[in-house]
């Protein structure tokens, strides 16, 4: 079986408070962890909370990448989803997990979009309108 894509949920325990506190710093790290992934970065979005903590948002063609940082408790939660062969979500992971100098971190990897046994064949990233018009019109 394929899947459309791969999700990683990154816990980033103990981490540098210091740099989860950092507007520039953590909108640095997950713009080159999606570079590192080889990915195609379409928008960039994060804000800092008061008294601290940052959220954000790398959106890239193949999907997106996202944190939420709790520097209080030196805790960082990253998601790290992709599609298509070219991508190396791996890569970026390791990268945040270095960056952040997570002492603690753990990494769960999902399998997204898995389609049933009939598509056994792989899964391409993009399907064409006309082929998809063929697929809904049997499936009705």
């Amino acid at each position: 079986m394929h899947a459309l894509g791969t999700h990683l949920l990154l816990e980033l325990r103990e981490c540098n408070s210091k740099t989860l506190r950092d507007l520039k710093e953590v909108q640095d790290a997950l713009v080159t962890a999606a570079i590192k992934a080889r990915a195609t970065i379409i928008d960039v979005a994060f804000h800092e909370f008061s008294p601290f903590g940052i959220s954000g948002m790398v959106v890239i063609a193949e999907s997106h990448l996202s944190i939420h940082t709790w520097p209080e408790y030196g805790y960082a939660a990253v998601d790290i989803f992709t599609c298509g062969d070219t991508i190396r979500p791996e890569d970026a992971a390791s990268y945040l997990i270095e960056r952040f100098d997570s002492k603690n971190p753990s990494i769960v990897e999902l399998k997204r979009g898995i389609i049933s046994a009939a598509h056994n064949e792989k899964l391409p990233h993009k399907v064409a309108a006309k082929e998809l018009e063929e697929v809904s019109s049997t499936n009705h």
